[in-house]
């Protein structure tokens, strides 16, 4: 399992949105969702740089608030995140 050290960081970094975004381009490791509020909303991550090709983690409904650990689940073209609905979370990530 990949560590801080593996990606040249002491701890994860992070991102706030709302809405589908390019999280981060190139390999790392997403450690956990923290959803603060949502309303009939789902999330689905994506290791490429857009919504297309390999699913990381298949949609699922999100709820909040919620935390959201994915084990530092590795990625290798980017980290992309898909939202539905009304929600507003932040992304833990190396």
């Amino acid at each position: 399992m990949p560590n801080a050290n593996d990606f040249g960081l002491l701890s994860p970094t992070f991102k706030q949105t709302g809405s589908s975004v390019l999280v981060k381009t190139g390999v790392g490791a997403v450690r956990g969702i923290f959803v603060s509020s949502s309303s009939q909303a789902t999330i689905k991550l994506w290791d490429n740089t857009s919504a297309a090709t390999t699913v990381l983690v298949e949609e699922f409904t999100a709820s909040g608030p919620f935390y959201y650990p994915l084990a530092d689940c590795k990625f290798g073209i980017g980290l992309y995140i898909t939202i539905t609905g009304d929600l507003e979370c932040t992304v833990f990530y190396f």
